[in-house]
């Protein structure tokens, strides 16, 4: 969006420009026509009054002809000044325009701005603005109305491992004489519903955190290579629970200045993802190169194909590919948002690519 402002800021001072370059133009035209039409009519009324033979007539043109200079010069300058003042006056009600247009703008953005035909590319270019405007309005209420569904899905959600952590904590305590066998199952069962809880909560933590705080940086020179290797040990755990399986090319000693609290978050996400979405009994994999100024890092997996209408909106706030809200593996549609918003924080980028049933995530980021 910035670079489309920045075009704006360009096509302004350029049709500003043209506006001026125009109306100059005119203003020269005008008085060059003024002055061809002034020394026409002068000679021709001469011509005229010159003929009549009446006494008062020919007195006056004898006295005018003593004043010459002095009436043609003020007449000219009558009719100078008053094309001046016309052309003067022109931008001004220009500029009345484009302000009246503006407060058309900031109290609505339905109607389209009509301005005078002269003015028609600062239409288009307020028409451009108008349509952003809209367009900014609707992806806003879209997302606070996916953050406010999601919210009530999440407080539903809460509900079900908080009842079955209540229920078979009441069992426990309420038969002592159970099983050994059967006291672990409900042990079990009872802290699998209280992780599902906790991640739910953290969840909410995301929302408000998003919300209400902006993300900054504390960067300092950080080893990728060893960030990679350690939280691609510590998935382990997470992948075997799926079946899955890892497959590394990191580049040995690549380093980079980085806040490496917020990066081991944003692969962090990546990798959970590649985790939640990846088909059973296969690899994810992980990758780390140094290319010139920059390193790249690519957690792909094999899953499900991803359409390209939904592929353009995975970094959108609140946006989950699995829209069930009693899903599992459905997070609160943040990880990647965030994910993003820290990657260019750090002057980086960051894409997703999907076909053939795999989905590729690419972090590009400069190592300075």
């Amino acid at each position: 969006m910035s670079n489309k402002w920045l075009d704006f800021i360009k096509n302004r001072n350029r049709y500003r420009g043209r506006i001026a370059r125009q109306t100059l133009l005119q203003y020269v035209f005008a008085l060059i026509v003024f002055a061809v039409l002034f020394v026409f009519f002068g000679v021709w009324a001469w011509d005229i009054l010159s003929g009549i033979e009446f006494a008062p007539v020919r007195a006056f043109c004898s006295w005018v002809r003593d004043y010459a200079l002095f009436f043609g010069g003020l007449l000219f300058l009558a009719g100078w000044g008053l094309v001046t003042y016309y052309f003067f006056a022109k931008p001004l009600r220009y500029l009345d325009e484009i302000i009246l247009a503006a407060e058309k703008l900031s109290k609505s953005v339905e109607e389209p701005v009509v301005l005078p035909p002269a003015m028609k590319h600062v239409q288009d270019e307020l028409n451009l603005i108008r349509e952003q405007a809209r367009y900014h309005a609707i992806q806003v209420k879209e997302a606070e109305q996916r953050k406010n569904d999601l919210l009530v899905y999440l407080a539903h959600d809460l509900k079900t491992p908080l009842t079955s952590v209540i229920g078979y904590l009441t069992l426990l305590r309420d038969e002592p004489q159970i099983s050994d066998r059967l006291r672990e199952r409900y042990v079990g069962i009872a802290l699998d519903k209280a992780g599902r809880l906790e991640e739910l909560l953290y969840e909410f933590f995301d929302i408000t955190r998003f919300s209400l705080t902006a993300i900054s940086l504390e960067k300092e020179r950080v080893n990728m290579s060893r960030m990679l290797e350690q939280l691609a040990s510590e998935f382990e755990p997470v992948l075997s629970q799926s079946s899955l399986r890892w497959r590394t090319d990191i580049e040995r000693d690549v380093e980079a200045v980085c806040d490496p609290d917020k990066l081991e978050r944003v692969f962090d996400n990546l990798i959970r993802n590649a985790a939640c979405y990846a088909y059973p009994d296969t690899e994810v994999f992980l990758s780390l190169k140094r290319l010139g100024d920059s390193v790249q890092i690519c957690v792909k997996n094999a899953g499900k194909t991803i359409p390209p209408e939904k592929l353009s909106r995975v970094f959108e706030q609140f946006f989950r590919l699995d829209s069930s809200r009693a899903s599992a593996t459905g997070g609160a549609g943040l990880g990647l948002a965030i994910a993003k918003e820290i990657v260019e924080l750090h002057g980086g980028s960051i894409r997703a690519e999907s076909a053939d049933e795999s989905v590729r995530f690419i972090v590009m980021l400069p190592v300075l």
